[in-house]
């Protein structure tokens, strides 16, 4: 079983026990007490290429610990006073010690718009993110059939979210495309086996459409690795692993961006 079969198979019996616990039409309801949606995709096409999409998260499969001090607030509050133009909060919990309340947390802390990074494939989990401040969902190709891309899609459009469709090959590219989505993130790591290689957004994104918006995902360290991407044509970089690992993560914010003040 790879890496991504086990996860999607642990976060289904989480899924299970949460509707349990709270049902759909519950959480349709509360979606109308929720503040309005932020413009996650507007964030991106406003700034200067490429964006930088600043990740928190504790621990990943591959890597291990990332962050023994972890304070998802006070981490996205510095991504935000350092000119970070979005926020993406790991949310799953057995293999990235995430949870959905960081999330929760951090929307109410920092104005930047929030994207839900986790394994999500049902109506539930769209609306859930929507109820607990997400403004933006990840969607993975790989863990997905074509109908349940589109259908999930129109679910976060519904509920005015962004939806971030990530892939790794060409053939999940043309699936993605192909679902209409607007913001392609090309993972440089193998979710079956957690392999990284900044080459994968080089070889994929000359292949989007130029009506869609390109963020390139892991592996990205530097602001060289930033240069090259922009030179690409690429508009975004999702970063984790950098920033939780830098000692200064205002400072790590800022030498990405290329800028040597806090906002």
């Amino acid at each position: 079983m790879s890496v991504l079969s086990e996860i999607l198979a642990e976060k289904r019996t989480h899924l299970e026990r949460a509707k349990r616990t709270t049902s759909l039409s519950t959480l349709y309801r509360q979606v109308a007490d929720a503040p309005p949606a932020r413009d996650f995709v507007g964030a991106i096409e406003r700034a200067t290429p490429p964006a930088l999409i600043a990740e928190v998260k504790q621990a990943s499969p591959s890597k291990g610990l990332l962050r023994e001090d972890y304070d998802p607030v006070s981490l996205a509050r510095a991504y935000a006073l350092n000119g970070a133009h979005c926020v993406s909060v790991l949310t799953e919990e057995a293999h990235f010690l995430g949870h959905l309340s960081h999330l929760t947390n951090v929307a109410r802390s920092v104005p930047l718009p929030i994207m839900r990074k986790d394994f999500l494939f049902d109506e539930y989990q769209i609306v859930e993110s929507r109820v607990a401040g997400a403004d933006a969902v990840l969607l993975i190709v790989a863990a997905l059939r074509p109908t349940e891309l589109k259908s999930l899609l129109q679910i976060a459009h519904g509920l005015h979210m962004a939806a971030f469709v990530e892939v790794h090959n060409e053939d999940e590219l043309a699936e993605a495309v192909e679902s209409g989505a607007r913001l392609i993130g090309i993972n440089n790591r193998d979710l079956h086996v957690f392999r990284t290689d900044l080459k994968t957004t080089l070889t994929l994104a000359p292949m989007v459409p130029p009506d869609r918006l390109v963020i390139s995902e892991s592996g990205i360290r530097s602001r060289e690795d930033m240069v090259m991407l922009r030179d690409a044509g690429v508009r975004g970089a999702l970063v984790g692993e950098s920033l939780m690992r830098a000692a200064d993560v205002g400072a790590k914010v800022r030498e990405l961006l290329g800028t040597t003040e806090p906002r």
